[in-house]
């Protein structure tokens, strides 16, 4: 895939040739549009905050930092739809850390969505993850140009620089995903709770078919976003997919290894075998001292 000439799709909310007076104060101020615990832009660093939300992949945006995903709180809205019926209250909470049965921290959970009756007692919740694209190669160092100059680096070209930053899809599911199913899910699941997974469809494009079930069946669901636009102009989240599974299916998918052919790795030990057979090791024998 040819390599678009600007990485960045979003920065501080807002694409990089937007010289709007609104997009001029976000990135002035280091500002976050999309709910972050508060107003400023904290990725990475507080005080010097890696504010790219999303980069180009081909000719689309892919989400690289989970915050962005909170745009008017749709996700909140969709994740609802699955845990909860029609006419229940509920609330959202967000960053709630999970034990296990010793009391260890099994990480913390994005959102945790509750439903409470008309005396505001909880009677059931659910959980939903946020899961951004991880970057491979080096995405501050165009962030820094640009943001030297937004003006005249708005159409820059990056694409021949070194360490081009592109998305990882493959670190994504092995480091980020897959690990937060087993621990977090696992525990979610032994409790007989509905989670949900809020991720970008390029990302869930990479990942192994899962196997579907109807709604009412399911106690996972995936929400599936893109973020839609027009060149120069402000992207938009837009769900364009929900895919509801079984949690153990789904884990069981994503974590099975796409397995090599074992006649290769024959292949790698007889060479090893061989190159030590070639190259024996000298046996000398010890004259006894005594």
């Amino acid at each position: 895939m040819k390599e678009p000439k600007h990485p960045l799709a979003e920065v501080f909310g807002h694409h990089p040739s937007d010289m709007s007076a609104k997009a001029q104060r976000f990135r002035k101020n280091r500002l976050c549009p999309f709910n972050n615990k508060v107003p400023s832009c904290t990725k990475d660093k507080a005080k010097d905050p890696l504010g790219v939300c999303s980069v180009m992949y081909g000719q689309r945006a892919v989400i690289t930092c989970p915050v962005r995903f909170r745009e008017n709180w749709l996700i909140a809205d969709d994740a609802a739809d699955f845990f909860f019926g029609e006419n229940a209250k509920w609330t959202s909470l967000t960053e709630v850390r999970l034990t296990d049965y010793y009391g260890k921290s099994a990480g913390n959970i994005d959102v945790v969505l509750v439903a409470y009756d008309d005396k505001g007692q909880v009677y059931d919740f659910g959980s939903l993850e946020i899961q951004a694209v991880y970057i491979s190669g080096n995405v501050r160092d165009p962030f820094a140009h640009y943001m030297a100059d937004c003006c005249k680096n708005a159409e820059m070209d990056w694409a021949d620089e070194p360490n081009y930053p592109r998305p990882d899809f493959l670190s994504s599911s092995r480091k980020r995903l897959a690990p937060q199913l087993m621990f977090k899910g696992g525990i979610l699941n032994a409790w007989k709770k509905k989670m949900a997974v809020a991720l970008d469809a390029a990302f869930f494009e990479t990942l192994p078919p899962l196997q579907r079930v109807p709604k009412k069946e399911a106690d996972m669901s995936w929400l599936i976003y893109d973020l839609v636009g027009n060149k120069g102009q402000s992207y938009e989240l837009r769900r364009i997919e929900t895919v509801y599974t079984k949690f153990s299916e789904a884990l069981k998918t994503i974590t099975r290894p796409k397995v090599g052919n074992v006649d290769h790795f024959m292949k790698v030990l007889q060479s090893k075998v061989d190159e030590k057979l070639e190259n024996p090791p000298e046996n000398k024998t010890i004259e006894s001292p005594f």
